[in-house]
């Protein structure tokens, strides 16, 4: 008989904002996506290989294919050695790719000059741009507006089309990359606020609104939306716009 492997997308944290981050208030391990038995993990932040460990059933980081940064902050990559490590098991199996943009590995590369010798290849993102991995595919927005290079992803689980939104100032070309049918959009306000380069509840909003998704998935909370409970915001939300809307919790995870 053959087995049929199922597509999953698990979130080992909904963390967002460095001090949610640094209390553990909410985990910051990042997404693992599992599609036709490829495994990738998008934006392992710290705590990541633990998370994974914890995990129901636990995910086994030497079995990953590939590992995406959408861009270089602390919460995003603070586990990339490890999970490098990891992949590689200790660099002894050169395998495996890290998608990464540019400016992740410079003067102040965030991934350790021995361990880019590790994974088959680094693999730098650009604006609009197609990707693979095994069975992976997946493709970059356009640059998001934020004080690093960041990108956004959109990929297809089963026959559903997945978009990550990541952080980002809002502005209108957004709505034109993710119409999609599930889309996880990291909030890390409730209120507006002005010269932070991330959204807020309101921006989510009109995002969910624009685009019709048939479901939205509100992630990567800071202080003010934990304060504000995530979940009552996303029920109202839903009940406000005739979409699906819920708030991501930690370990929460979707089957295709």
């Amino acid at each position: 008989m053959v087995k049929v492997r199922s597509d999953f997308l698990k979130f080992l944290g909904t963390a967002g904002a460095r001090f949610v981050m640094i209390k553990q208030l909410r985990a910051s391990g990042g997404l693992w996506v599992s599609c036709q038995g490829t495994n990738v993990i998008i934006d392992p932040g710290p705590g990541s290989i633990v998370h994974c460990a914890k995990a129901r059933p636990k995910l086994d980081p030497t079995k990953l294919d590939g590992i995406i940064l959408t861009h270089r902050h602390l919460d995003h990559v603070s586990d990339v050695n490890v999970m490098i490590e990891a992949m590689t098991e200790g660099g002894f199996k050169k395998r495996g790719v890290v998608f990464c943009p540019a400016d992740t590995i410079n003067e102040d590369s965030v991934i350790m000059k021995h361990a880019q010798v590790f994974p088959e290849k680094i693999e730098f993102l650009d604006a609009n741009k197609e990707y693979r991995v095994g069975d992976f595919e997946f493709a970059t927005s356009m640059r998001h507006i934020h004080p690093c290079e960041t990108y956004g992803l959109k990929f297809v689980l089963g026959k559903t089309k997945i978009g990550i939104l990541s952080d980002t100032k809002y502005f209108k070309e957004l709505e034109d990359f993710y119409k999609v049918d599930i889309l996880i959009i990291a909030v890390v306000f409730k209120e507006p606020r002005p010269g932070v380069d991330h959204l807020c509840l309101a921006d989510a909003e009109q995002i969910i609104g624009d685009t019709k998704p048939k479901k939205a998935i509100l992630t990567h909370f800071g202080m003010t939306m934990l304060t504000a409970k995530p979940h009552i915001q996303a029920e109202a939300m839903s009940k406000r716009l005739g979409i699906e809307v819920v708030a991501a919790y930690d370990g929460m995870t979707l089957n295709f």
